[in-house]
């Protein structure tokens, strides 16, 4: 997927149901490669459990939201292990193809 601007993300985000207390922080990271918090580097590197720890009830409860959200609207070498947000928050702007 190629880079999307704020308000797509934020419209992807409001679509699959992802909690207002928590747009913020993903569009940082995915528009300014900034670190999230705990919960959403949980859900971003694909930790579950670390996820279902860290999370408020509100959160729990949307990580199918989560899910969705990042399979069909973030770029897929931003998310999904530990690794791959490393190097996404440790790069350039340029998002290589994969």
């Amino acid at each position: 997927m190629t880079a999307r601007g704020p308000e797509a993300y934020r419209a992807a985000m409001r679509r699959y149901g992802i909690p207002e207390s928590a747009q913020d922080g993903l569009l940082r990271y995915f528009v300014g490669r900034i670190q999230p918090g705990h919960f959403l580097m949980a859900v971003l590197s694909n930790d579950l459990a670390e996820a279902c720890g860290r999370g408020d009830e509100e959160n729990v409860a949307a990580l199918r939201a989560y899910v969705m959200f990042l399979v069909n609207a973030a770029p897929g070498h931003a998310w999904g292990s530990r690794a791959l947000v490393e190097e996404w928050l440790t790069t350039a702007d340029a998002e290589p193809e994969r």
